[in-house]
């Protein structure tokens, strides 16, 4: 499996694109959520929308499903497929109604189904996404009384989409569930509401901060290279292998 950040940003953040990414794998390409930047990060390293296979949804903020409806209308209009799109069940209704329908909605399309393969996915279920990938997701708080999932790919690769500081659950996933590559969201400064900060994720045992690479973060995230203990800033752009519970540079 390879790993290529197409942005590593916060919502907010205009040095870096938003945190979304792209999993290659011998079976095909996975874009991992869909945010505003997503067209542009993937049009500067020379790709389109048709060289991806499948995406997968964690929530429904603005940089994780903003690019969605380029996807939709390229992939509907210029490509001329349906690509696959995997999505917690309970959130299909709210990316409809609440993102997509106000554009997308036009000559008979009038669902997400029109525009994608729409594959529900049940959380705490591993299913195969493509060849030699299996996610399975992880509901993971958030924003209050919003559904937000992040994702255990293969059992081992566990992938925080935007989540507050959970200590109880990255200690059962590590030690009890066997995860050995963490790629958490790490707002940077000081408090932490809606996503784990610095200094909490500061406290984790230094076992699991090895294995911890951060990303979503701000524009000032150079100011804490060298302050982040154990655990390390994945690099927007850069391509990670992932193989037998390790990350190299590919």
């Amino acid at each position: 499996m390879k790993i290529r950040m197409l942005g590593t940003g916060s919502a907010f953040a205009k040095k870096f694109n938003n945190n979304n990414a792209l999993i290659e794998t011998d079976g095909g390409v996975l874009l991992v959520d869909c945010g505003v930047t997503a067209p542009r990060a993937l049009y500067d390293l020379g790709k389109t929308f048709n060289d991806i296979d499948a995406v997968l949804i964690s929530h429904i903020h603005a940089d994780h499903v903003g690019g969605l409806e380029e996807l939709a209308f390229q992939m509907k209009f210029r490509f001329k497929r349906k690509p696959i799109l995997y999505i917690a069940d309970n959130l299909r209704h709210i990316l409809w109604e609440h993102s997509l329908r106000g554009g997308l909605e036009q000559d008979g399309n009038n669902a997400l189904e029109d525009y994608f393969d729409v594959r529900p996915l049940t959380p705490g279920v591993a299913t195969e996404l493509l060849p030699g990938l299996r996610a399975e997701l992880i509901p993971t708080r958030h924003i209050p009384n919003k559904f937000s999932y992040s994702f255990l790919f293969n059992g081992e690769f566990f992938y925080s989409a935007d989540m507050v500081f959970s200590p109880e659950l990255l200690t059962h996933l590590v030690r009890e569930r066997g995860v050995k590559i963490i790629f958490h969201d790490c707002q940077l400064r000081s408090p932490g509401l809606v996503h784990a900060d610095l200094a909490s994720l500061l406290t984790l045992p230094e076992d699991i901060q090895q294995i911890t690479y951060l990303m979503h973060y701000d524009d000032d995230q150079p100011e804490y290279v060298g302050r982040t203990g154990l655990m390390r800033f994945v690099e927007q752009g850069k391509v990670y292998a992932i193989r037998n519970g390790t990350v190299v540079p590919a």
